[in-house]
């Protein structure tokens, strides 16, 4: 038999075929891509306006010459003199050292003075407070003594009051007894009661008469009257019982004597 021997040549590297031709495709697309979009762009830009031409129109006008003012004076002001620099002096240390020390000095005694015019304050403020608390404890004293006097001459009235009430109440006594000694020296022997008049039991009319007499040294009544208000219905009946009334003498150191102003009131009622 006979063999057929076939060569194989080596293998090697090679771009694909398609490869080649689509780079080429892709650039020509972009190419005619980039074309197309600057020219619809230039064909989308407005058109430019026409250009409009302007005329310009000029006359000429003669105006009046102006009035010139002459100017306004003008004030002056006063040239301020120019303050000329203070010369420096030089200051030795020796004199600075000087300066410092009376410095210092002058300061203390400034601060000394400050505490002298405090001390000063206090104690005039002390004074003051004192003579307020004079003051304060002068009016106490006066309202104290005040009040005592009040309370003294309240005291001393009342004690007027209560002597003067005593004497009154001794006079008084002293009156009862003497109107009681007198009473009992002319006590009333024998009284009749007077008539009760028919006219005015008829009228049923009421009152009372004081008949004021005096008693003489026999014991009998003298000049009978009518003090006060009394009813003319009752003035004749009270007299005529007060005529009939009958009293023991006074005696005054053994001697009967006249007792003036006599009263006696009759009361007229229907029982």
């Amino acid at each position: 038999m006979n063999s057929l021997t076939l060569e194989m040549p080596a293998p090697r590297f090679a771009w694909p075929a398609w490869r080649e031709h689509g780079l080429a495709f892709g650039a020509a697309l972009a190419l005619h891509a980039g074309l197309a979009y600057v020219l619809f762009n230039l064909s989308q830009q407005a058109p430019l306006p026409m250009p409009v031409s302007t005329v310009l129109t000029t006359q000429l006008i003669t105006l009046p010459a102006p009035v010139v003012e002459p100017p306004a004076p003008v004030p002056v002001e006063p040239s301020m003199p120019v303050p000329l620099p203070e010369p420096v002096v030089e200051v030795a240390p020796v004199e600075q050292a000087d300066l410092a020390f009376k410095r210092v000095q002058q300061e203390r005694q400034e601060q000394a003075q400050q505490r002298e015019r405090e001390r000063q304050q206090r104690r005039e403020e002390q004074q003051r407070q004192e003579r307020l608390a004079r003051e304060e404890r002068a009016r106490a004293e006066q309202a104290r003594q005040a009040q005592l006097d009040a309370q003294q001459q309240a005291q001393a009235r009342q004690a007027e009051a209560e002597r003067q009430a005593a004497a009154n109440a001794a006079a008084a006594a002293v009156a009862r007894a003497e109107a009681e000694a007198a009473s009992r020296q002319y006590l009333p022997i024998a009284k009749q009661a007077p008539d009760y008049p028919a006219t005015a039991l008829a009228r049923k009319i009421e009152g009372e008469c004081t008949v004021a007499y005096t008693v003489n040294t026999a014991g009998r009544v003298e000049d009978p009257h009518v003090v006060g208000q009394c009813h003319p219905l009752f003035v004749k009946p009270s007299l005529a019982a007060t005529k009939t009334f009958r009293y023991q003498p006074r005696l005054v150191n053994g001697q009967a004597v006249a007792v003036a102003n006599v009263k006696n009131t009759f009361s007229y009622k229907i029982r």
